[in-house]
């Protein structure tokens, strides 16, 4: 129904930026809020960012001040800017978008199958 495809991970020194995006694509009426997580090794899965389909957003406070998450409403993709990156932030990092399938029902959660991102000290 819906699919999502993470892109721009990556090995980076420690200070670098790189630049997450999240394509949707499939059959949906609206997506809503979209969502990046991380998992680190041997950690649990962690909330980064969120952003609604009206702009808020909200980051976690170990990445607020560095990372930037944003949205191409037109293109069904939706961006994490990580700037100043750690050895702390290297993870596997999730696109997560709560979409409505049709106008009547409510959301549905999809997730997408993650992209690597490795900092270097």
């Amino acid at each position: 129904q819906v699919q999502l495809m993470e892109s721009g991970g990556g090995l980076v020194q420690a200070g670098g930026s790189l630049r997450l995006s999240c394509a949707a694509s499939g059959r949906f009426f609206s997506i809503e809020t979209i969502n990046w997580y991380r998992q680190a090794p041997g950690n649990q899965r962690e909330f980064v960012a969120q952003i609604t389909s009206s702009g808020t957003t909200n980051t976690a406070d170990s990445v607020k001040g560095r990372f930037t998450i944003s949205r191409d409403n037109a293109n069904n993709t939706f961006y994490l800017q990580a700037n100043g990156l750690k050895p702390d932030d290297t993870a596997v990092y999730y696109c997560a978008a709560d979409v409505k399938l049709i106008s009547y029902l409510s959301t549905s959660r999809f997730w997408g199958q993650g992209t690597r991102v490795t900092v270097s000290s």
